[in-house]
């Protein structure tokens, strides 16, 4: 046998040794699991038989509460996180009033959005389904409507009401005589009454009938609109071709407005969310011809027949620019009652299988195959999506080193034995090290088939240099960067980057990566963030068990940029980028990479479902003096650039990351004094 053979057969056996000791501890720790998990099962059947148990449901119930309110605390991670929480919650309730109506235009600027002439003039045709809908609830609707300060408009309602709620009719009626005598000269309020009540995507579809606007918007019948809603749509469509518009929203309960439970502030249009999440909801307006395109509601979608419909006319909206606009302001009022799924989601669970079944019926549009919609622990209907992989292309993971033996091998070891994919290879591009330990350990390395050590000079350390040097000696399809200083924790970590790593439409991926202590140090990058105002981690520090801002910790979506850390790209977008710019030595290299993509219409992505640790600190040093004070120099330098690059960006602010939060939190912070709603 060759010494290259018996090289090769030595470091299978070592991987197999390894994995056999790692066995026989896992079954060893399994058998005793399952005799204790018998004993208790046994125990606990006994003890929900015994009058005891039944006689204290009260108090199970009240500690259940306890419990839960206790695990809420707990996901915060510590007692800083708690008063942070806290601080957040008392910027976010003194900011109701700016979103109430207290933004409500009054005096003269009331009646300049009233007095505004537009060069272009549209007709919004708001869809109402009525049923059953209590009288103060129809008043207040029909009033936020004629309260309007721009007058295009034209409620259409369809009723389904039962015999029993016969004054809804006489209500719109004796609304429709009141707007007729304001003399604007045509039918604003249009109403049929129904046979039956076939359901709500069959009742709205009546009301499309009724429709005469070139706009269609949707609303339900218990809910309410800002007084500039239907002016702000109109200047948004002064400047741009939009033919899909929606708005922020806050829930309320009770008669007023300003009794709000939250402020929904959304992210501009973002595929990736939508599919995992109807984050869109309300208030959505769209153009006639976009309906006559992709069709009506479908009754087959009850329940969550809005998230069918806009996952259906985003997706055609989204081919033309300009096509989706998001206006980020409240304009529109979601009331919580008993029984709605503004309350809980539970009140309809129903709509939780409509809605994996309206997102399957969209990812099948688009040709995917095979594919599973789970939900997650944030809420019923926020999903996530294992795509199936089409192929399984060679992935090479790029891992620069200098010295540092001890975090390479527990970061390769990590890949070698924590990953389920297989067709891999690893470089490490080695940069200056002199130990003996990293050479004997490289020597070690060489004896793998699918390790390569290549080694590059520099004069001064240049991280993006090394990467592009990697990629050169690359073999694989895909390109899977990564810092010598992480360790794999998910299994499937690989797959899950590739799954999204392979759609034509995706330039990066990356990460959910943890420090040590379980606590956040990526979950996507927005530009402008920080001090510098160049880019900043969201979600940064908290706890692992964080939901994150309305549950974005829980499922794969769209960011501006990802971390260079752990971050996969296919060869093909790598080279069109030309790598690396090595402009930037150290920093910002990832997120330049990142919107270089995205100007080649790509959309990057995050999924919190590929975990690695990052123990940052092990390899970038202290930040306090000395040589420090040169990288501090450097990263100056460097945002300047990036500054200056990407200056339109900036400017324009990150897609994903409403105006609305302040820049100086990384955890969707309200701004303490927001921009006033009225100018």
């Amino acid at each position: 046998m060759s010494e290259e053979k018996k090289d090769l057969a030595e470091f299978y056996k070592g991987l197999y040794e390894k994995e056999k000791e790692k066995n026989e501890k896992l079954v060893r720790e399994l058998t005793d699991l399952e005799a204790e998990h018998a004993e208790l099962s046994l125990k606990w059947n006994a003890l929900k038989q015994s009058l005891i148990y039944r006689a204290i449901m009260p108090f199970r119930l009240a500690w259940s509460h306890f419990k839960n309110a206790c695990i809420r605390v707990k996901r915060l991670g510590s007692l800083k996180e708690v008063i942070r929480k806290l601080k957040s919650k008392k910027i976010e309730r003194s900011a109701y009033k700016y979103h109430g109506t207290e933004s409500f235009p009054k005096g003269e600027a009331l009646e300049e959005q009233k007095n505004t002439k537009f060069e272009k003039e549209h007709i919004f045709s708001i869809l109402i389904p009525l049923y059953n809908t209590p009288e103060n609830f129809l008043r207040q609707l029909i009033e936020c409507v004629t309260a309007q300060t721009y007058g295009g408009w034209e409620l259409c309602f369809a009723d389904g009401s039962n015999d029993e709620h016969s004054y809804v009719g006489r209500i719109v009626s004796e609304y429709a005589e009141k707007d007729r005598a304001t003399g604007i000269g045509r039918e604003r309020i249009r109403y049929k009454k129904l046979d039956h009540n076939g359901g709500i995507s069959e009742n709205t579809n009546a009301c499309f009938d009724l429709a005469s606007g070139d706009f269609y918007a949707l609303m339900d019948h218990d809910d309410l609109l800002h007084p500039s809603a239907l002016y702000e749509y109109m200047k948004v469509l002064q400047e741009k071709d939009a033919c899909f518009i929606y708005s922020d929203e806050a829930t309320f309960k009770g008669d007023s407005i300003n009794n709000m439970i939250t402020l929904h502030f959304k992210p501009d249009y973002a595929p990736d969310n939508l599919r995992a999440n109807n984050f869109i909801c309300h208030f959505s307006a769209f153009k006639k011809e976009l309906v006559d395109k992709v069709g009506r509601f479908r009754s087959d979608y009850d329940g969550s027949q809005d998230h069918d419909l806009i996952l259906r006319l985003t997706l055609e909206a989204s081919k033309q620019k300009d096509g989706i606009v998001h206006v980020p302001k409240i304009l529109y009022y979601w009331r919580s009652h008993a029984g709605s799924t503004a309350a809980d989601i539970n009140a309809k669970t129903y709509a939780i299988n409509a809605a994996k079944k309206a997102v399957a019926s969209s990812l099948e549009r688009d040709g995917m195959k095979n594919f599973e919609i789970e939900s997650t622990k944030a809420f019923a209907t926020i999903f996530r999506i294992r795509y199936e992989l089409k192929a399984k292309p060679l992935v090479s993971v790029i891992i620069p080193n200098r010295e540092h033996e001890s975090d390479l091998r527990r970061c390769i070891d990590s890949i070698m034995l924590r990953s389920s994919y297989e067709n891999y290879e690893i470089v490490v591009v080695e940069n200056g090290s002199t130990s003996e330990g990293i050479k004997a350990y490289y020597e070690e390395l060489g004896k793998a088939p699918n390790i390569s050590v290549i080694s590059v000079e520099q004069e001064s350390f240049n991280y993006s240099e090394l990467i592009n040097k990697g990629a050169e000696a690359a073999k694989g399809e895909y390109l899977l960067l990564l810092n010598n200083d992480t360790e794999v924790i998910t299994r499937d970590w690989i797959e899950e980057l590739l799954m999204y790593a392979q759609r034509e439409d995706v330039g990066a991926v990356g990460c959910k990566l943890y420090y040590p202590d379980y606590t956040i140090q990526h979950a996507g990058v927005v530009i402008g963030l920080g001090a510098h105002r160049t880019a900043g981690h969201v979600h940064y520090r908290l706890a692992k068990g964080n939901l994150g801002y309305m549950g974005r910790l829980c499922y794969a979506q769209n960011f501006t940029a990802v971390t260079g850390a752990c971050l996969m790209v296919s060869r093909a977008d790598f080279d069109a980028c030309k790598g690396l710019d090595t402009g930037f030595a150290v920093a910002l290299n990832d997120v330049d990479l990142c919107l270089k993509l995205r100007h080649m219409g790509r959309v990057n992505v995050f999924t919190p479902f590929a975990e690695l640790f990052h123990y940052e600190s092990a390899s970038r040093g202290s930040d306090v003096s000395g040589a420090d004070a040169e990288r501090a120099a450097r990263y100056d330098r460097e945002s300047e650039a990036f500054r200056e690059r990407w200056a339109a960006d900036l400017e324009a602010g990150d897609p994903y990351f409403n105006p609305n939060f302040s820049p100086d939190y990384s955890n969707f912070t309200l701004k303490v004094n927001p921009a006033p709603m009225v100018q």
